[in-house]
């Protein structure tokens, strides 16, 4: 049975701090919800995708004239029915703009659109992809960073020299004489892999073109404003004339902010036939032809004292970004940060290098890079306190951040509760005591942003921002452009406003993911709703609040040196809080007061000189308890720990979902979801070969939340549930390693890799090593 704890709980809150069932949770469980695939049109019609079967060729010709013929078919496009427009979410570097959805001349993956057809029919369309010819002129592929990075490999894109894309450097302090004071040293390589995003609801879109030349669009996406953004740039079209749909949206896992061949195919067809076009993905599209986690070969140098002090570390990491761009290259700068987290480093060096790839682009997904970082950090720390003799807790403890600490042009931490994670963790472990001869526990660290304060997308508006508007019943409208993906950001953000305003929650109706009534927001990834448009929100908040207690100083002559306040629907002195009104009154006084007038709190919030990264970290330990059957090398997950600081928790119902959620998608990446390719394709695109952690194999997932203050969020709140994603991994191999003294190298581990290192480990001993 899963436990949950909070250690230090506030108490001042009248609806943070409770738990609250996500506001649209009916809606979903009686079916009522209205995702993308569940939108109908009136002469709507259903589109399908061609794509390529060779992971690096050009096209040579299309001719799609026998697929016309085909009863139902209404019509096709090609890239050349397009602008042609290379397009990408690093809008303010044009050379990572570098992706056509249909590609005009060369196709660079298995599976990347190459034509569209629109029919009356899914089926009909999926048979006429089969009447499509495509003359290809096949290339050698390359599928390996280390491969296309040598002098003779093919080009994949024009003027990227030895096929990398994008490089990082990071380094701060004196490394190599950090390294000198050092009195031992380990180097390793490591092998991270790839994981599919693996959302509810595949990608899917419903695009309508009218002669007007307006563009709706339905879509499964994690930001509306960022689609609009993209398909005025890809069309040509300004933005206010595209309006995007998604208010409900099943998952996305940082797999959903780019535009996919869903969005664009339905609105090129759309515009061609003027007729509305629905594409949904099926799940093996959604395997071969959507981004995945990035994978990563990294080699780390760590340096210590004897008594564990942590000197200086070097990290060179290569990625195989596969085809194109993406989020890829803010993956690739946030693995060398976090590589370098939660710990002090007198000298550090990070050196990355996106390579392309002819394999499936590579991108953000949840953990954005440092669950790769964690799983080669925490191990080697792990087997480097093994090395010297020393408790791995403590060690970690003696160098890890604290309240205040800077990481050296890099970030300052305002609040950091690892050090309370370390008393439960270790206490989690105690309680366990002597376990079986075939299970073992291992914890890993870590800690994670409270969204990213980059501006690449090259936005002039605030990163967040919200409107409130009081009714005259006392019920409130939040217009956030924050997206809803299933998280529970509207119940956090109804949280929010209401705690702000002193009402109820079911009095706040929230509004997202529609851009033609909701402000410009950046969306739903790096953990950065809670904090960023929970600042925005909070201020619009208090900003209808003051107008309306302003009015409320005018009517009742009350003494001005009395408080007015208002708590859960109650508007009174805060010396004499027996003495006051309905909120409701109050708000129908007003209206009529300011000559019917609505009341109207702004918000907005874009963090300024809070470092390179983000404006908070949180901080977690993981704890996990692993059972191997040594004959088969099959894992098994007995009991987990996680001790958690996400400063104040907003909704602790939301924040479990969050962590066990993140906590589940974590232990698949670390011995279960495993992505073969072989000459550029995929070979297990399905739910039967691609293995995820079910529910059967879920062990109790038992959290302790240490409840800080960080001073730039939203009642101080920060990120909570995707850090959870980075140090699971990590923790099932040092399980691996205490019990059976095997250092996996290569994520996930599979059980042929455990039994050849055990077999290893066997041999040495026979021979004595």
């Amino acid at each position: 049975m899963n436990k949950y704890t909070v250690i230090n709980p506030h108490s001042k809150f009248t609806v943070l701090n409770t738990h609250v069932h996500n506001i649209d949770g009916v809606a979903k469980v009686t079916g009522r919800a209205e995702y993308t695939f569940d939108i109908k049109l009136p002469g709507m019609l259903y589109g399908k995708i061609l794509r390529s079967p060779h992971p690096h060729a050009k096209i040579l010709n299309i001719d799609y004239s026998r697929a016309l013929e085909i009863p139902g078919v209404y019509g096709v496009v090609t890239g050349k029915d397009t602008l042609g427009v290379k397009q990408g979410i690093w809008r303010r570097y044009k050379d990572l703009c570098d992706e056509q959805i249909l590609p005009v001349d060369k196709v660079r993956y298995i599976g990347e659109p190459v034509a569209a057809v629109a029919a009356i029919t899914e089926e009909i369309a999926e048979k006429a992809l089969d009447y499509i010819d495509v003359e290809y002129e096949v290339l050698q592929g390359v599928y390996e960073p280390l491969d296309a990075i040598k002098k003779d490999a093919p080009e994949i894109h024009e003027g990227f020299e030895r096929n990398i894309n994008v490089t990082r450097h990071i380094e701060w302090g004196e490394v190599e004489e950090a390294f000198d004071e050092a009195e031992y040293v380990r180097e390793d390589w490591f092998k991270c892999g790839g994981q599919a995003h693996m959302c509810m609801e595949t990608r899917a879109a419903v695009s309508s073109y009218t002669p007007e030349k307006k563009m709706t669009i339905y879509s499964s996406n994690q930001s509306a404003y960022y689609m609009q953004a993209l398909m005025a740039g890809v069309l040509g079209m300004r933005e206010g004339d595209i309006r995007i749909l998604a208010q409900y949206v099943g998952g996305g896992f940082g797999g959903k902010f780019e535009l996919d061949g869903a969005i664009f195919c339905s609105a090129i067809l759309s515009m061609k036939l003027f007729r509305p076009v629905k594409i949904v993905y099926t799940r093996e599209e959604d395997f071969i032809a959507t981004k995945r986690r990035t994978p990563m070969f990294y080699y780390v140098r760590t340096g210590v004292k004897k008594d564990g002090t942590f000197c200086a570390r070097e990290a060179k990491v290569f990625t195989n970004g596969g085809a194109y761009t993406g989020m890829g290259a803010t993956a690739l700068y946030l693995t060398g940060f976090f590589h370098s987290f939660p710990y002090r480093w007198k000298g550090y060096r990070y050196d990355g290098y996106r390579v392309y790839t002819n394999t499936l682009p590579s991108t953000s997904m949840r953990g954005f890079g440092a669950p790769q970082a964690m799983w080669c950090s925490e191990q080697q720390i792990e087997w480097i306190a093994a090395d010297l003799g020393l408790d791995p807790i403590d060690m970690r403890r003696k160098n890890s951040h604290y309240e205040g600490y800077e990481v050296p042009g890099q970030a300052t931490i305002a609040s950091c509760g690892i050090d309370q994670c370390y008393d439960e963790i270790r206490q989690w472990i105690a309680s366990k005591g002597t376990l079986p001869a075939n299970r073992s526990i291992g914890i890993s660290a870590c800690g994670f942003m409270s969204g990213g304060i980059f501006n690449w997308f090259d936005t002039p508006y605030s990163f967040s921002s919200a409107v409130v508007t009081l009714n005259q019943d006392g019920t409130v409208e939040l217009h956030v452009g924050a997206q809803e993906i299933g998280q529970g950001s509207n119940t956090t953000m109804a949280i929010i406003c209401a705690e702000a305003l002193g009402v109820k929650v079911t009095d706040i109706k929230v509004h997202s993911g529609d851009t033609d009534h909701c402000p410009a927001d950046l969306g739903a990834w790096g953990s950065r709703q809670t904090l960023m448009t929970g600042n925005a929100v909070k201020m619009a908040a208090e900003s209808a609040k003051k107008q309306l207690l302003e009015f409320a100083y005018a009517q009742s002559g009350l003494n001005i040196v009395y408080d007015l306040d208002i708590k859960d629907g109650w508007v009174h002195a805060i010396a004499r809080p027996e003495r006051g009104e309905e909120f409701v009154q109050l708000v129908r006084k007003a209206l009529r007061g300011k000559d019917g007038q609505r009341i109207i709190g702004r918000g907005y919030y874009t963090p300024h000189r809070k470092g390179m990264i983000s404006p908070a970290y949180s901080y977690m330990l993981q704890g996990v308890e692993v059972e191997v059957d040594e004959e088969t090398g099959k894992i098994k997950l007995i009991d987990s720990m996680t001790a958690h600081d996400c400063g104040q928790p907003i909704n602790h119902l939301g924040l479990i979902g969050q962590l066990e959620g993140a906590f589940s998608m974590a232990a698949g990446y670390g011995y279960l979801e495993y992505m073969p390719y072989e000459d550029g394709k995929l070979m297990n695109p399905n739910l039967v070969d691609y293995k995820m952690i079910r529910a059967t194999e879920m062990p109790p997932a038992n959290i302790a939340e240490i409840d800080t203050y960080e001073p730039e969020g939203p009642y101080g709140a920060k990120e909570a549930g995707e850090g959870l994603t980075n140090p699971t991994a990590a923790a099932i191999g040092n399980a691996l390693f205490h019990r059976f003294g095997i250092q996996m190298k290569e994520c996930p581990v599979r059980p042929e890799m455990i039994l050849d290192a055990l077999k290893e480990k066997k041999e040495k001993e026979a021979q004595g090593k």
